[in-house]
């Protein structure tokens, strides 16, 4: 279940229930129980769909002008999609949030020694770029982002794990 699947349920749950408990507890593992969870994360290589999503997703980002090797270039576009999506909030911004998360995910595997993965963990399975235990999920770098509305932060996040991985 990705991150924004479990976000969309607890919003869900919430309206409908009593208040959420001060105790937090794990994301919900959707229907796998906890046990059979990996309490470090696993990986596989990326399938067909997968390489195709991204593919598809880095077509998309190149007809909006954006090159996935710069920071500042998916910031903007970043950007622009969320100003424009709280203009009139008519597309839909699951699609966008994982557009731009493979933007990071790609900037990130090229510029690192981090390789695109399928993930799995206690918090689920997503698409990452991971180097053996160092995991990178970009969907839930941009949704995090995305539902705080935050703006500019690409520059600084991202270059801050190049930096970390480069060296």
């Amino acid at each position: 279940m990705s991150f924004l699947d479990r976000v969309k349920r607890a919003v869900a749950t919430r309206e409908t229930t009593e208040p959420e408990p001060r105790l937090s507890t794990l994301p919900d593992p959707g229907g796998e129980p906890v046990s059979d969870l990996p309490l470090t994360p696993e990986s596989r290589r990326l399938g067909e769909e997968e390489k195709a999503h991204i593919a598809r997703a880095l077509e998309e980002l190149a007809a909006e002008d954006v090159d996935v090797d710069d920071l500042t270039s998916i910031s903007a576009g970043l950007d622009r999609a969320l100003t424009s999506w709280l203009a009139d909030r008519s597309a839909d911004h699951d699609a966008i949030v994982q557009r731009y998360a493979v933007a990071v995910g790609e900037h990130l595997h090229r510029h690192t020694d981090l390789a695109w993965e399928v993930v799995t963990d206690v918090f689920g399975t997503d698409l990452a770029v991971a180097a053996g235990d160092f995991v990178v999920v970009p969907s839930n770098l941009v949704a995090v982002r995305w539902m705080r509305r935050e703006q500019g932060w690409v520059p600084s996040v991202v270059g801050h794990l190049v930096r970390v991985r480069s060296w």
